[in-house]
């Protein structure tokens, strides 16, 4: 049998097969490329929680800023018109916020501001997986006291 007829003979998709030696590289390749992308979806989605968990972590520290921020000297105020912090109970107002809102933090308070900066743990599901299980998000807000001017 000749070159030609045995060529006739052979099936075309065994003709294929024998001249080429990359199957199956396809699928790894396909199952690679999958994998790849699902982590990457998985740290996209894990770096917005985070970001979400700062705007929240911010908010919290700027409300109990402002609560602190409430407590002024009313004695002072009413004697001399002047509005001023009483820094203690400042403090005080900003520490039982963060208490309430199951945060921790530190307090600095005088007669004419507050600021906190509090520190709360995020969990980070996808970052789970990876031995992460939290993540801590410090943010910090300032607040100053503020009257009614006109009445």
């Amino acid at each position: 049998m000749t070159a030609a007829q045995h060529h006739r003979h052979v099936p075309a998709a065994q003709r294929l097969a024998a001249g080429r030696r990359d199957d199956g590289y396809a699928t790894v390749w396909t199952a690679l490329t999958g994998f790849i992308l699902i982590i990457l979806a998985g740290l996209i989605v894990a770096a917005g929680v985070v970001f979400g968990a700062q705007e929240r972590g911010y908010d919290l520290a700027q409300a109990a800023a402002r609560a602190g921020a409430q407590e002024i000297d009313l004695t002072l105020l009413r004697t001399d018109g002047q509005v001023r912090l009483d820094p203690a109970r400042a403090s005080a107002a900003a520490r039982q916020f963060l208490t309430r809102a199951g945060a921790t933090g530190t307090v600095t308070a005088t007669t004419g501001s507050v600021t906190v900066t509090a520190t709360t743990r995020q969990p980070t599901a996808m970052l789970a997986h990876l031995g992460v299980d939290t993540v801590a998000v410090t943010a910090t807000g300032r607040a100053t006291p503020v009257t009614d001017a006109t009445g």
